[in-house]
Order: structure tokens, then sequence, then C-alpha cells
């Protein structure tokens, strides 16, 4: 493999330092274990960890490489691992919260050109998640493309892609069968040499089924869907790269158990400018949009030109938002009241020499 099949370009060449003492490479994350990444390089793939500095210097998790990120490293030995000495400024990346209680940034794939939604056309329909893909996706600067799969199983797939476009337009909507090869062809132009597109989407929707198509042979296992609620079950682990016969890259995700937002409102306002377009109607400015006089949002949604269970997710994504805002700005607060802190007694201990 060489670095224009792994997406390198020119604009790469730019952030690289010229001279150093130390003979650096470079590569790209292909997966990413626990304190262990596997890294693409000109000489194949290698299995690589930070170094010490790197581990000490970095602030939080979304520090560490992530699948997709190009690194600096040095070779190791035919016995030693690779090391990775920093990562190259990302040009996106694709983020939630992290699980759990710790209110914390989860980086999950970066520089890539698009991102795959792929949902089934089966009882995991669910338009409401949808949206919750969508405002992650425009806010990581990736364009979505939405892939519905499972054609073959669905009576009306007319019906599913309108229903899908009333909430994403102008976004691309493509229904497909991985067991029919109906649409496949329709993915093609975002594929090819030097692209990369992660997919995403709930477990079970048929990830690792559309990426053994595009591979061409079935490396990766699929599961069962279960018949009695149509759900399928986890067979992707963890995040890992794919370089296609014909060109391009492919990310494969787990399905995310926990969905939650990370970012600003930047994401909302692009899934929701149906919503967006109708609140700058409003007579005032501060409209809540809950009985003021003149609020254009109520009369859409009482004439029936806006759909009151869109309005009501825009309502909870907006609340969940501002919730992570409030808790960023408090933890910022906290961090610069430390480091302050600190700097004070930094100078009394030099007062006191």
């Amino acid at each position: 493999m060489n670095l224009t099949e792994l997406g390198w370009d020119s604009a790469w060449d730019e952030l690289l330092l010229a001279d150093s003492d130390v003979e650096y490479g470079v590569g790209r994350v292909s997966a990413e274990h626990k304190h262990l990444y596997r890294v693409f390089t000109e000489q194949g793939e290698t299995l690589a960890q930070v170094s010490g500095k790197y581990r000490h210097d970095a602030r939080s998790r979304s520090d560490f490489p992530v699948v997709g990120d190009w690194v600096v490293i040095t070779s190791g030995s035919d016995q030693d691992r690779a090391i990775i000495w920093g990562i190259l400024p990302r040009r996106n990346k694709f983020s939630r919260q992290a699980a759990g209680e710790n209110e914390e940034e989860q980086a999950l794939v970066a520089n890539i050109d698009a991102v795959f939604i792929v949902s089934s056309l089966n009882r995991d329909f669910n338009l409401r998640r949808m949206e919750r893909y969508l405002v992650l996706t425009w806010e990581s600067g990736v364009n979505p493309v939405i892939v519905l799969n499972k054609a073959d199983l669905c009576e009306d797939v007319y019906s599913k892609i309108t229903e899908i476009s009333s909430i994403a337009p102008g976004v691309p909507v493509h229904a497909i069968s991985c067991e029919t090869g109906q649409g496949l062809d329709q993915l093609t132009p975002y594929l090819g040499t030097g692209k990369t597109v992660a997919l995403l989407g709930s477990s079970g929707v048929g990830k690792s089924t559309l990426l053994n198509c595009l591979l061409g042979e079935s490396i990766k296992r699929t599961g069962a869907v279960r018949s009695q609620d149509s759900r399928g079950r986890h067979t992707t682990t963890h995040r890992q790269m794919h370089l296609l016969p014909r060109g391009g890259l492919v990310i494969d995700t787990p399905g995310l158990r926990e969905l939650r937002l990370w970012g600003s409102d930047e994401g909302i306002s692009s899934t929701f400018e149906d919503i967006e377009e109708y609140s700058v109607r409003c007579r005032f400015n501060d409209c809540r949009h809950q009985g003021e006089p003149g609020c254009a949002v109520m009369e859409a949604l009482e004439s029936g030109v806006l759909d009151w269970a869109r309005y009501q997710s825009y309502l909870k994504l907006q609340k969940e938002m501002a919730y992570i805002s409030r808790k960023e700005n408090l933890f910022e607060a906290l961090e610069e009241k430390e480091k302050w802190k600190q700097i004070h007694k930094e100078i009394k201990r030099i007062k006191k020499r």
C-alpha cells in the first residue's frame, strides 16, 4: 500500500516537520485496542503504542489517536512495537459524549470524507434516532449519507424514503439490499482511491454485511436477526479501517448503545433547518415558542406544516445540548481556578527563598 491509497495528499506534507534529528515516518491508525494501535504504513500494517511523553502530556481521552488519525511514528525492531509520537491535526472527527457518568468527549473516528448512517428497513427503522445521528454527523463537519439497508424485507420502500427525506432535507438517501445487491451501485460515487467512509448505526442494521459486500469477501462475521423483534446482535467489537480492493477505505464501527450529544448547537441547526427557518420569523427575537404572540413556529405546528413529534425531538436535543454546555463551562471555570491557584502557590514559594 502507498500513502495516497490511505488518503494522504499534499496538504498533509505541509504539516510534517522537515528537519528533525529523528527519522520519523507516518502512518494511519487502522484499529484501536486497549493501549495498542494497528497502523497502516507504506511498509504494511504494524502494531504501535504511544510514547511515554505522549501519554503524560495527553489531557483527555480525545487527545489519544483514534481510527483514521494520521500519526507520526518511529519503527521498532522486529520484536518491538512502533512508537507513536504525535498525531497530525485532524480535518474532522466524529465525537460523542463518553458513555457512563463522566462528562467527557469521546472521539470515535477522524479524517473522514463521508458518514454512512446505516438503518434497516424493518422494525429498527426509527426517525428520532436518525435525527440524533444527523446532529452528531453535522457537528463533526462531515457530510452524512443515509443508507437504508434490507430493502428486500420492506413492502413500501418509497414511503420510508419519503419519511427520512422529510427529516433530512438535502441529505442523500439510498435504499439497498446486501442480500440481493439492490442499490449497492449507488454507493460507488462516495468510494474511491484515498476516500474514507465511516459506517455508523445501531446493532443489527447490517453494517458488517454491507462491509462484506464492499470488500467482496466475508471477512466480518455477521449475526442473525432475532425474529421476535427484528433486532440484531453485536458482531463488530471495535472500530477498524479496511482498504477496499477497488480503492477507498471504510471504517466499520460497533453499534452504539449510547448516542449522547457532544459539541455546539451547529449540528442541531443543520439537522432541524426547517424549524430554525420558522423560528427566525417569530415576532420576538427571544421567542421561546410557548404561546408568545406572533410565534411562527407555533403557527406552523398548528397548521400541520411542522410535525409535532419532530418538534419535541428538537426541544429534547436542545435541552441536552444546553446541559452539556453548562457542564463544559463549569469544568473550564474550575480548571482555570486550579491553574491560578497553582500559579499563586509558585509565586509564594519563590518569594520565600
